[in-house]
């Protein structure tokens, strides 16, 4: 791999662990949204898409994680 195509690639994975960390400040603050919804309203509509919601965040980071390994292992890194 040529340095530009290196360097390209590096600067990706800057931003999508960028990405990634805004992610984890979202789900974090979704998850805290959740945890205090008060306890009977728990089995409700709206605790169950915060709920949701904080799983698609998480599965999120995980993609993004695993993007940067794949790109890092094409880099030889």
């Amino acid at each position: 791999m040529n340095k530009v195509r290196r360097k390209q690639l590096d600067d990706l994975i800057t931003k999508l662990e960028e990405f990634k960390e805004e992610l984890e400040v979202l789900q974090e603050e979704e998850k805290e949204y959740r945890d205090n919804i008060p306890e009977n309203l728990q089995n409700s509509t709206r605790y169950e898409k915060a709920d949701e919601a904080c799983d698609a965040l998480g599965n999120a980071v995980s993609s993004l994680e695993e993007a940067v390994e794949y790109i890092t292992e094409s880099v030889g890194e």
